[in-house]
């Protein structure tokens, strides 16, 4: 970044005279870049900032090492932090990674790795590959330890550090040196990067007769309604008759999507949004067009990272009484960004609007008196009274006439705590993978059902008896960790800790033979309380779908 683009942005949030793109992570319009305002007040933060900038050159200690673009990134992201948490800047880089977090897609090989120590030693292994991916194509298995990356030693870097080295330009090539979990030998492997599908539903299933799922938790992306009325499509074909919809950990994304993923719910004419921005400028009123509304009884699952466009879906069906919602309390931004691409390839997200519910709701937290780490965990705690906090802000009606509140979140009309890890629990997952890893490649002796050979099977639907864990395998699991020294502590929390164990290890079997999207059904028909609450409340939901249906009749 240059001086010059520094003071620009510096003029641009002075004068907050914006006339680029539309509203909050709509898809980016071409840069085009505003017009300077040539006032007095602006004239004197260019000079301020020339000074300042001079002063630090000759007066700091190392100021002949001064890093330019760290200066002038640091000077813009503290004036927009003391805007709002939301509105920020982009490098270059981080710049492309928001651009690809959007678009349903990314460049890389198609795996799934994670982390893991054993002892003192971190590595990063292969999970799951991705059907029709390079990784898959490449044979990359359940268990790969991922060596090196372009000769570049991977050994004790975490996953996130691997994955950034493992990602590049289409059609490059990338050597990653693994070793085998089938015989543990080194194999150097050349993987062209490729496009990589990242849809935003992952999964959509019956969990029981009548009753559909569907995993909408990545975000909102440019095919987002598009893959929900897929997914409508084939649970319909399938005998469904009432809905769970999934948006816990939903990050949001692109407005116009949450707004038609509303509007699949809504019959025509029914307000999903109102946004209010500075002057009127961006003021817009949201309307259902849906002739043919999808009119199944929905319950919508969320929690505390629940956020921004899916907090809009939710809180649209709540106000119109077309969902019942069940979880923990949302996350509470109502806030609305603008995406203004700079030159250089850098960007900024510049919030231009508030957004209101269809009761007149803004959810928005108070964000005055905190920091940005205190806002993002709710005061470092992650709010762990999250599904029975209780919102204080304006009371509204939603269309039968029941109470909902702004100013913090959409609140659940059923209040379920999160599935948790303990410390102790977290401790096991690491001896569970290394005993997974050898349990899957015949290492341990057990059954061969429990052995996976070849390539992962896409196909394969989760079955209650796949890969169920018996006492033997437990033994096994025992005599496994209390032969390692690293495991050594492994012994008593295994005790202690009976049913984590059985339920981590089926997901990490199951992972191996069918892959990452299926196996987290485990977790979901076994261990997922917020859903099985969901399932529970269906009926109150059919009723609920009743009244809001004779509501919007003439």
């Amino acid at each position: 970044m240059n001086k010059k683009l520094a003071i620009l942005l510096m003029t641009i949030l002075v004068t907050v005279s914006l006339s680029t793109t539309s509203f909050g992570q709509q898809k980016p319009r071409p840069s085009r870049r505003p017009a300077r305002a040539a006032t007095d007040e602006t004239q004197a933060v260019e000079k301020d900032f020339s000074e300042a900038l001079r002063v630090i050159e000759r007066n700091y200690v190392d100021g002949s090492k001064l890093d330019y673009n760290s200066a002038y990134k640091s000077s813009i992201l503290g004036m927009l932090r003391s805007l709002d948490p939301h509105s920020n800047y982009y490098d270059r880089d981080e710049y492309e990674e928001l651009k690809t977090d959007q678009r349903s897609e990314y460049f890389g090989i198609g795996a799934s790795i994670q982390s893991y120590f054993f002892g003192d030693d971190g590595d990063t292994f292969v999970t799951a590959t991705f059907q029709n991916s390079p990784a898959a194509r490449a044979g990359l298995r359940f268990g790969d330890r991922i060596v090196a990356v372009d000769g570049i030693k991977m050994t004790g870097k975490p996953s996130l550090e691997v994955r950034d080295k493992i990602r590049g330009p289409r059609g490059s090539v990338v050597k990653v040196t693994i070793e085998r979990a089938a015989d543990n030998r080194l194999q150097t492997v050349d993987i062209t990067r490729d496009v990589v599908p990242q849809p935003s539903i992952p999964d959509a299933y019956m969990i029981k007769p009548g009753v559909g799922y569907i995993d909408m938790t990545r975000g909102f992306n440019y095919t987002t309604t598009e893959e929900l009325q897929d997914a409508l499509d084939q649970l319909h074909a399938r005998g469904m008759t009432s809905l769970v919809l999934d948006l816990r950990n939903n990050p949001g994304g692109f407005l116009d999507q949450a707004i038609h993923v509303a509007e699949v719910f809504l019959p025509n004419g029914q307000l999903i949004l109102t946004q209010k921005g500075r002057n009127g400028l961006r003021d817009n009123t949201y309307l259902s067009g849906n002739n043919a509304a999808d009119s199944v009884p929905l319950v919508i699952l969320i929690n505390q990272f629940t956020a921004s466009a899916s907090e809009i879906v939710a809180g649209a069906m709540q106000d119109h009484d077309r969902a019942l919602i069940v979880g923990e309390t949302s996350f509470g931004k109502g806030l609305v960004q603008s995406i203004i691409p700079l030159d250089g390839g850098a960007g900024l997200t510049l919030t231009s609007a508030k957004y209101y519910t269809p009761s007149g709701r803004l959810i928005q937290r108070d964000y005055a008196d905190s920091g940005l780490y205190d806002y993002y965990t709710h005061g470092g705690s992650k709010r762990s009274d999250s599904a029975t906090a209780k919102i204080i802000g304006p009371e509204k009606k939603t269309d039968s006439g029941r109470p909902v509140y702004g100013g913090g979140g959409i609140a659940p009309d059923e209040a379920v705590g999160p599935r948790t890890v303990t410390v102790a629990q977290r401790r096991l997952l690491g001896p569970i993978f290394a005993f997974a890893r050898e349990l899957v490649n015949g290492r341990i002796p057990a059954p061969a059902t429990y052995r996976v050979r070849g390539a992962i099977n896409f196909e394969h639907e989760l079955k209650p008896t796949d890969f169920v864990v018996t006492d033997s395998i437990v033994r096994a699991f025992r005599d496994f960790v209390a032969a390692d020294p690293n495991f050594k502590n492994s012994v008593a929390l295994m005790d202690r800790n009976r049913a984590f164990l059985e339920l981590q290890l089926r997901f990490n079997l199951a992972q191996a033979a069918y892959g990452r999207v299926m196996a987290e059904r485990v977790f979901l028909a076994t261990d997922d309380k917020q859903l099985a609450r969901a399932v529970d409340v269906l009926p109150r939901a059919r009723d609920l779908a009743m009244t809001a249906k004779h509501s919007t009749q003439p």
